[in-house]
């Protein structure tokens, strides 16, 4: 297809594919055709803005916004014509191959309703398809959470997990959450850490903190929790950092309720600019709640076949009960070299054969991370050169650049 009108002028077109050109991506052809037949058609990125005023897009159900690495120039185009979408009333399905999560995010926020990474795994467009054509769940009215200051934030919520052991999540977890709170000199963001690996949750150990029994007090009872009592459960690093640690004692995870966790989250978010959230290995039945309310959920992963068993068996989970797979982003740390083709090429190999993206790439920050956990200091205290701090402090700076320009378009 290489316009917006169908070969069979008798149907009204369902859906456009919208890129700079369609041809680089071949298998979005192959899927639109088998999910629409001809009832589809092809748009530029300007062509689709002007596409929009025209009376044929009234019958356009979803597009399905295809970009590349090449792309990242043009996302203030794309994220207008993600809002001029919306503002018709059509679903929008990112399709992306080589984008950085701090692009993904920014177009995600811009209304975006589904992404697929390119190549698109089997089936996974249909699956996006139907899952946009589902009727939105009426949810209840919640009363707005206040804030400490008066002002209710509702902050940016970044969470971690790991899918193996050792793969460093929490390492993740405290430097994001440190550079962060120190992306600026300029400007003071309030950033809040909070571990929620309730049995082995380290975050405490790698900030040199204490565990405090408020804690365990706050979350046996958030019925009753209020901004103060969650503020007493909170310990301060450095008169920069929040941090609400693991419990002292060793608790089961079930202890707390998705009912729980929401509360807490909420106060987080209504008193902090940001939120980093260290999950647990575990899946359990309050994760699901963590997800939906994430704004960026980082998966940990390495180069290896525990990994990606894990990645693939967490994708069946996640998607046999139709939550948003599309949230998660794939971090693989300890990556190869930038001159390490053969590790690149593995790399690109392992993400094709999982039919995931695997969107940042952490280099291996040697033994002074170990050390850096060990005397409860961030790397950006201790090692500030180090390969793995950088490429934190980069993912930071984008992750802030990008609260920032929404906070003033607002």
């Amino acid at each position: 297809m290489t316009s917006a009108t169908p070969q069979d002028e008798n149907n009204s077109i369902l859906a456009c594919t919208i890129s700079r050109d369609v041809q680089n991506f071949d298998l979005l052809i192959e899927d639109m055709e088998v999910a629409l037949g001809e009832r589809w058609g092809d748009l530029g990125f300007a062509e689709a803005l002007a596409f929009f005023t025209q009376p044929e897009a009234g019958s356009l159900q979803f597009v399905a916004l295809a970009l590349d690495g090449d792309d990242e120039d043009n996302l203030t185009l794309m994220g207008e014509i993600i809002t001029q979408a919306k503002e018709k009333g059509i679903k929008v399905v990112l399709i992306a191959e080589d984008v950085t999560p701090a692009a993904l995010h920014q177009l995600l926020r811009k209304g975006a309703d589904e992404f697929v990474p390119y190549p698109l795994p089997e089936g996974e467009l249909q699956e996006a398809i139907d899952r946009m054509n589902q009727p939105d769940p009426v949810m209840a009215p919640q009363a707005a959470p206040s804030s400490i200051n008066g002002a209710s934030k509702e902050g940016a919520l970044f969470v971690v997990q790991g899918l193996a052991g050792g793969v460093g999540s929490t390492t993740m977890a405290v430097n994001l959450a440190w550079e962060l709170a120190t992306v600026s000199a300029k400007e003071t963001p309030k950033v809040c850490l909070i571990d929620l690996d309730l049995q082995y949750g380290t975050v405490s150990t790698y900030l040199d903190l204490p565990r405090h029994e408020a804690v365990f007090e706050m979350l046996s009872d958030t019925d009753s929790m209020d901004e103060e009592s969650f503020g007493q459960a909170l310990q301060t690093f450095e008169e920069k950092l929040q941090v609400l640690t693991a419990p002292s004692d060793m608790v089961p995870l079930d202890i707390i309720t998705p009912e729980d966790i929401q509360r807490v989250i909420d106060t987080a978010r209504a008193n902090f600019d940001y939120v980093v959230i260290d999950m647990p290995k575990t899946l359990v039945h309050w994760s699901e709640t963590v997800l939906q309310a994430a704004h960026v959920y980082f998966a940990l992963i390495e180069l290896d076949m525990r990994s990606a068993q894990n990645a693939l068996r967490l994708k069946r989970a996640l998607q046999a009960e139709e939550l948003p797979f599309n949230k998660l982003r794939f971090a693989m740390n300890r990556a190869p070299k930038f001159t390490d083709l053969n590790g690149k090429s593995r790399v690109k190999r392992m993400g094709e054969s999982l039919g995931i993206s695997i969107d940042l790439l952490l280099p291996d920050g040697g033994k002074p991370v170990m050390q850096s956990g060990d005397h409860g200091l961030p790397l950006a205290n201790s090692a500030a050169k180090n390969p793995l701090r950088r490429e934190i402090a980069k993912l930071a700076q984008s992750l802030h650049s990008l609260g920032s320009s929404d906070a003033e378009a607002a």
